[in-house]
């Protein structure tokens, strides 16, 4: 008959205890880092409330010598001038139309292009990843230009075309190699298992292989969004005379063209510029939080 193993508890009493020890030890370390990242958060969130707060403020308080934090008597008054703003809608739309262009076309391509690269095997393979790697390098500043002479040369200036194309050609790298890690996780036997079951190479990309990579392509679509709607410098540049093809932030240029800049309007453009992001984001955040997840992966 064995005698019963007592020491057992005294050894767990004693692990727990230095368990206890180190959480002890660690508490003041994890106090100090979520401390810094709220204090970090608060600088982050700070230009967006004032943003937010200055358009509710009257006319009177935006200019007072003496800015306070807070409003007694918030107004609409900023939002009225922005509605009332005749191109305001035509800017709104066509920054919608540009920006929907863009996500669409950028992950249809870079879903096509990622599986080709990562599916099959041919000569300059190798070399096509690395130039897509090296075109995001070049700083959009340095190809504003030369842009704007190819865009004049197809005839493309003033129009919403000479937005979609270069907005396209800078989200397309980005886009490529973030959705070769999702199809390269796909094992070749799922592919291999639909041929056998008499799939067709057209329907295991769309029914199989499009919805498993779909969490990457809506975290791409993230990027190319806010990056197409959120440009400034592409609309300046290349929308001269055909004011009605601008996009929405050439709308903040409306508000500056009195000899006192109207910052309320600002503001309150601002904040009507941002809503739709923040929408988006709103509807897409789930699928974005895996899509991240499997681009680590």
């Amino acid at each position: 008959m064995s005698a019963p193993a007592a020491p057992a508890a005294p050894a767990r009493r004693s692990s727990r205890s230095r368990t206890g020890v180190r959480m002890r030890i660690r508490k003041p370390w994890r106090l100090l880092a979520e401390c810094v990242t709220v204090l970090i958060a608060a600088l982050v969130a700070f230009p967006l409330y004032w943003m937010v707060l200055s358009a509710f403020k009257p006319a009177g308080e935006i200019r007072s010598d003496n800015p306070v934090r807070w409003t007694l008597a918030p107004t609409l008054d900023s939002f009225r001038r922005v509605f009332t703003q005749q191109e305001f809608g035509r800017y709104f739309l066509n920054s919608l139309l540009v920006a929907g262009a863009v996500v669409v076309a950028s992950a249809l391509i870079a879903f096509l292009a990622a599986t080709a690269v990562t599916r099959f095997r041919f000569r300059l393979r190798t070399t096509l990843l690395i130039l897509f790697l090296a075109a995001q390098m070049v700083p959009v500043e340095a190809l504003t230009i030369p842009m704007f002479f190819l865009m004049r040369d197809i005839g493309a200036l003033n129009s919403l075309l000479s937005l979609i194309l270069p907005h396209l050609a800078f989200s397309l790298p980005f886009a490529i190699w973030m959705l070769r890690g999702f199809v390269k996780a796909v094992p070749e036997a799922l592919e291999e298992q639909a041929f056998i079951d008499g799939a067709s190479r057209s329907r295991f990309l769309w029914q199989i292989l499009f919805p498993l990579v779909l969490p990457g392509l809506v975290a791409t679509s993230v990027f190319s969004f806010i990056s197409t709607w959120n440009d400034f410098l592409f609309a300046k540049s290349f929308i001269i005379s055909a004011t009605e093809n601008s996009t929405l932030p050439m709308a903040l240029l409306v508000f500056f063209d009195t000899e006192t800049p109207d910052w309320g309007g600002v503001m309150a453009a601002s904040t009507v510029m941002t809503l739709p992001v923040l929408v988006f984001f709103v509807c897409v955040h789930r699928r974005l939080v895996s899509g991240l997840g499997g681009a680590v992966k």
